[in-house]
């Protein structure tokens, strides 16, 4: 029997309510997940258990996944086609990390090094939620059975560590194939987006300037404005794509407009090479404009109505647990809790 056929192939995806969703949140992830649901059925979830690895205020965290659920819907996830829901509602996360935490090795955690990132100096002072936070992640994507899961590089280790959990799970307990070995679904054109400030730096809410970052929730004024202040260099746009190298906030805008307008950066090269930049941005500024002003209106009729976007929200935790709690039941079986 053919992989395909014992695992019917399954995208899963998850985004942290994390609050003041950005470009970089739309075209590095959201944008891709509207695609894949012509590929394939799928399932995005807004991950709340992964959030309280560090505090939260609890009203805050509600008010961000209803923002992650609005936005998801007004860039064009249809909550009938795929499933849409918050992690927290379907007990098999919380259950199934608890097995894989007993199935994976610290070793293997140990040499995550998104931990140490995070954690800084003082990991000590970190929680263990932000430990355990790959093994959560495993959880998520296995829960289903998931396939396929849109990756950007910087998970690219974490779905390394998914895949060694499920070989070793299925080891452990002799049920060859019972967890599938997950398939990364690699992201296109600006699947990092970087600063408008700082072409170094990735784009973050966390950044203390405003003009650092275009927000979904943005007006067209807004959009615009950010485009024509960021920061780029004196020369114009080269005649390739690898002359942009070392020149990172201009990479980043091309990046930009490319992932925009669904074109590969070589045909915004070929369409802008030798134009000064105060051309493109301009350029650049219409086509943000046209593309991400009706997702901001979109998302601020949803918000309007909370009682129907937690409609959404229980409706997709009970198709997500339905598919979830019969792979649950074989999995205690498998370990020994039940008969």
């Amino acid at each position: 029997m053919s992989d395909a056929a014992k695992h019917p192939p399954l995208a899963f995806s998850g985004i942290q309510p994390s609050g003041q969703l950005h470009l970089g949140n739309y075209l590095g992830a959201m944008k891709n997940w509207v695609a894949l649901q012509d590929r394939m059925p799928c399932i995005y979830c807004v991950v709340d258990m992964h959030a309280i690895t560090v505090w939260q205020e609890p009203a805050d965290l509600m008010r961000a996944t209803r923002e992650v659920i609005a936005a998801c819907i007004a860039v064009g996830i249809d909550p009938k086609r795929s499933i849409l829901f918050n992690q927290s509602q379907v007990v098999a996360h919380a259950e199934l990390a608890w097995v894989f935490n007993c199935v994976a090795r610290l070793g293997w955690v140990d040499r995550m090094t998104q931990f140490k990132e995070k954690s800084g100096k003082h990991k000590e002072r970190s929680s263990v939620g932000l430990y355990t936070y790959p093994v959560l992640q495993a959880a998520d994507i296995l829960a289903y059975k998931a396939t396929h899961v849109p990756v950007g590089e910087d998970q690219r280790q974490h779905l390394e560590l998914a895949r060694d959990i499920a070989q070793k799970f299925n080891n452990d307990f002799s049920a060859p194939d019972f967890f599938p070995l997950i398939e990364p679904v690699i992201t296109g054109h600006a699947a990092r987006v970087m600063s408008l400030r700082d072409g170094t730096k990735k784009m973050s809410k966390s950044d203390e300037s405003d003009y650092s970052r275009i927000n979904l929730t943005d007006d067209a004024d807004a959009i615009a404005q950010k485009i024509r202040k960021a920061r780029t260099d004196p020369n114009p746009l080269p005649e390739k794509v690898d002359d942009l190298k070392g020149r990172p906030e201009a990479e980043n805008l091309v990046n930009i407009y490319a992932a925009l307008a669904d074109h590969s950066p070589e045909m915004v090269i070929r369409e802008f090479s030798g134009a000064q930049f105060s051309v493109f941005k301009n350029a650049l500024a219409d086509l943000a404009v046209a593309r991400l002003t009706p997702i901001a209106v979109e998302m601020q009729k949803l918000l309007a109505d909370p009682a129907e976007i937690d409609r959404v929200l229980q409706n997709g935790a009970a198709r997500a647990d339905a598919i979830a709690a019969p792979i649950m039941r074989e999995v205690k079986r498998l370990v020994g809790f039940v008969g």
